[in-house]
């Protein structure tokens, strides 16, 4: 055996170069890149000149060569990631091609995802026309595209069925990828850059233009077998809930899981069994390089032995490396997968060429490899959750060795006893080595799942998964595996009712979180007793993290980036309001879900009083999701008793006059008044208006009234109405904001919460130019992303893209 020197320093170089440039707010010039890229070689020549010549003749210590050489690595990884970078934003959609009406021949290149209002996939573009003229176009190669059912004036137009491989012409309108961008929020500007996406865009079918299929290819085969395999899931299953359990499964089509299941997938700690993990592919790689070697060994007895070209565990090992390449692929290639995949790969070059590294170094390879192919992999929790599991593993303490006659073989019970009692160390291991990580991405930690992956494991690796697989050989099979997820369901929706199930905190501060997971590795590294003690005690402000509170007699706001609608959570010293709750993004999916309950959740905050301003779906999207979470919350709002969202929950009207006092700060309610409930009016014009002072300064939230409105309220109120900061009117819209309502408001900042391109127009240019001209200060949601004003501090209104500025982000 060859012996091989540690390259554990270069390693963690790597990983160290890679994750700073990640961080950095805007992108350098490429020259810049590339002149680090020298710099480091020049760097690097300069170690080897050091630990060559120099060390020798001045008596230097031996590591003092070493520095210049990681200095040069983490150079070399900070530059090469910079250039990939520039080169990805370089093939992003130029600015004038937003929202132009284009025609676009292209390939549907992965799995559609098909939802409840329409379809969804990555088109790979051949060629691109303006539809007024035909002039061809430059637009980026992977566009990720939405063709929605037309729902308007009841008509219910179904979408075509897309399969991979086929060749279509779309009329779509584009723009480039953005995000919403709030405190703690998912990063979807992130995701569409890791997967190279630089245009997003929908069908858009008007009177001259009409999608046409062109024809079909085979130049995806694994996902046109992933399609295939799909459909014959939901032919096979008739209940979507469980079709889609399944595809998540056997394809990593983690999207057809609905998010109430995925809630208790959460709650109970087995999120990491419904997605393609490691261990999945572990085991089939292990079951296949077993099989291999077998066959490989019998090749003596058929007069042709194989073994001595190469050895039966060789060939079993590189036989069951393939397997999980493979299956990695049919699965979706995600970041579980690539970390497995490159460790198995580099246990096989290692058992064939004899080198002997230590497991760390193997751990941190595998590490190195997944940044290299992906590099804002760093940034994404499954990295984090995938590679701390298996280092929790590998410093699990090795458990001391029994040894028995063969005359007295070990009973079947005592042996799955044994076999239950370590399974139950693993995961109270791992759980111990992920709470840190998992108070700090999801601010919870599942209590129960200790007991539920006891079942659960065992149940889905050995049990679900191979009925999964073997379906595809013949599909009643499927129908079986759908009646195992149902039981386990049935087992996990009783047990997240318990108590203590899950504990919940505040998204601790990154400090906090280093430190909790330096306590968990003292913990684990070091045996003595003391130690163990000093590192649990350092976890304990992590479970017990509160994030600090406005003090009595101040205000804090924070106008959630929702895209095209209202959603601002108010903060006093013990009280939470939301005033509006953002759109409905889909029929599965709105603001509720997907900004403020996790806005909530991350400070662990409670809900006291949801003030509904009127009833438009870009208003009340998010409001049963809050609702669900909050039972207990008061419901403000102008909504008639005929309206649906009132028969869903308890409501009081909002009226004109309406005072209440939290902690020292006044909240008053300026209309509508009452008599505006019995006349015939728009929901626009009944909006709850609500005004708030808090020491000194004055907050006017006026949802969605209009012009006359605005007048009314000015010929009450008069200088009463002025204010601080307002929420300017209906989104900017130009039937609002009139000038007489803004000289008497006189803010001195306007806040503009509207979507990014909307198809309204909003803000109107005449709107902007009125506030604009007066000299009030003016920030918009879409380049602002969420934005936070407190009344301490009222002369700045603060942007979470100013906070958190990353170069990915337009």
């Amino acid at each position: 055996m060859r012996a091989c020197s540690g390259p554990a320093p270069w390693l963690l170089a790597w990983v160290i170069g890679t994750g700073l440039q990640l961080f950095q707010p805007a992108l350098w010039l490429w020259q810049a890149y590339a002149g680090m890229v020298a710099a480091a070689l020049s760097v690097w020549l300069l170690g080897v000149f050091l630990g060559f010549k120099l060390r020798a003749k001045l008596r230097l210590p031996s590591g003092f060569a070493l520095w210049p050489g990681l200095c040069a690595v983490l150079m070399m990884a900070f530059a090469i990631t910079g250039l990939r970078a520039v080169d990805c934003q370089q093939q992003g959609l130029d600015a004038s091609l937003e929202g132009v009406d284009l025609v676009v021949q292209g390939v549907v290149a992965e799995l559609p995802q098909r939802r409840a209002d329409g379809v969804r996939w990555l088109a790979e573009v051949t060629e691109a026309r303006r539809a007024d003229n035909g002039q061809r176009v430059l637009v980026p190669a992977s566009v990720h595209l939405a063709w929605h059912r037309n729902t308007w004036a009841g008509e219910e137009a179904s979408v075509p069925m897309l399969r991979v491989g086929e060749r279509w012409q779309w009329p779509v309108r584009l723009k480039r990828p953005r995000g919403l961008v709030n405190p703690g929020g998912f990063d979807a500007a992130l995701w569409w850059w890791s997967q190279g996406v630089r245009a997003t865009g929908h069908v858009h079918e008007g009177q001259r233009v009409l999608a046409v299929r062109k024809g079909f290819g085979w130049q995806y085969p694994v996902e046109q077998l992933r399609q295939a395999t799909r459909d014959a899931i939901d032919a096979a299953v008739s209940t979507p809930r469980w079709a889609g359990q399944i595809a998540a499964l056997l394809l990593g089509d983690q999207a057809s899981i609905s998010h109430d299941d995925w809630d208790v997938f959460r709650i109970t700690g087995i999120a990491h069994l419904m997605s393609i993990s490691g261990l999945h592919i572990t085991l089939w790689a292990s079951l296949a390089g077993g099989f291999i070697a077998w066959v490989w060994r019998q090749s003596d007895q058929v007069g042709s032995s194989w073994c001595l070209r190469c050895p039966a565990q060789v060939a079993g090992a590189w036989g069951g490396c393939g397997v999980a390449l493979a299956y990695a692929l049919f699965t979706g290639w995600g970041v579980p997968a690539q970390r497995t995949v490159v460790m198995l790969c580099v246990a096989c070059v290692w058992r064939t060429r004899g080198w002997r590294w230590p497991v760390w170094e193997r751990w941190m390879l595998a590490a190195v490899c997944v940044c290299a192919y992906d590099p804002w992999a760093l940034l994404q929790s499954g990295f984090w959750l995938s590679f701390v599991a298996v280092a929790c593993l590998f410093m699990r303490p090795a458990e001391a060795a029994q040894t028995q006659q063969a005359s007295s073989p070990k009973p079947f019970w005592r042996g799955a006893w044994d076999a239950l009692g370590k399974l139950c160390r693993e995961q109270g291991w791992i759980t111990l080595g992920l709470a840190p990580l998992s108070l700090w991405l999801f601010h919870q930690v599942s209590l129960v799942g200790l007991v539920v992956n006891l079942f659960a494991i065992p149940w889905v690796t050995l049990v679900v998964t191979p009925l999964a697989f073997l379906g595809m050989l013949w599909s009643p099979l499927w129908i079986l595996c759908s009646g195992c997820l149902q039981g386990l369901m049935v087992c996990l929706t009783q047990m997240q009712t318990w108590p203590y199930a899950v504990w919940i905190t505040a998204t601790p501060p990154a400090w906090l979180a280093m430190l909790g997971m330096a306590g968990v590795w003292v913990f684990m590294a070091f045996p003595r007793r003391l130690w163990r003690w000093w590192g649990l005690s350092v976890l304990i402000p992590l479970f017990f993290w509160r994030p600090p509170q406005p003090v009595w007699g101040s205000v804090q706001l924070l106008f959630a980036d929702v895209g095209q609608g209202n959603a601002v959570w108010v903060r006093t010293a013990s009280h939470q309001l939301w005033f509006d709750t953002g759109p409905r993004y889909s029929e599965d999916s709105d603001a509720g879900q997907r900004v403020l309950l996790p806005l909530l959740q991350g400070m662990n905050a409670t809900l006291d009083l949801l003030v509904l301003s009127h009833q438009d779906s870009d208003h009340t999207g998010g409001a049963l999701a809050l609702r669900r979470q909050f039972p207990q919350a008061k419901v403000l709002s102008s909504i008639t008793e005929s309206h649906w969202l009132s028969r869903s929950m308890p409501m009081q009207r909002c009226e004109a006059g309406q005072t209440w006092i939290w902690d020292g700060v006044v909240f008053d309610v300026l209309h509508p008044t009452v008599g505006d409930y019995e006349k015939r009016l728009s929901p626009n014009a009944r909006s709850c208006v609500v005004r708030i002072r808090a020491q000194g300064q004055t907050v006017l939230l006026t949802a969605d009234i209009e012009a006359l409105q605005e007048q009314q309220l000015v010929q009450r109120l008069g200088l009463g109405l002025k204010a601080d900061l307002l929420l300017v009117p209906h989104h900017g819209s130009k039937t609002s904001s009139t000038e007489g309502f803004i000289d008497t408001v006189q803010p001195r900042w306007a806040l503009f919460q509207h979507g990014y391109r909307n198809r309204y127009g909003h803000p109107a240019a005449q709107v902007v130019q009125r506030y604009v001209s007066r000299g009030i200060q003016t920030l918009y949601s879409p380049q602002c992303g969420a934005m936070h004003w407190r009344s301490d501090e009222p002369l700045e209104v603060q942007c979470e893209t100013e906070l958190n500025r990353r170069y990915w982000r337009l």
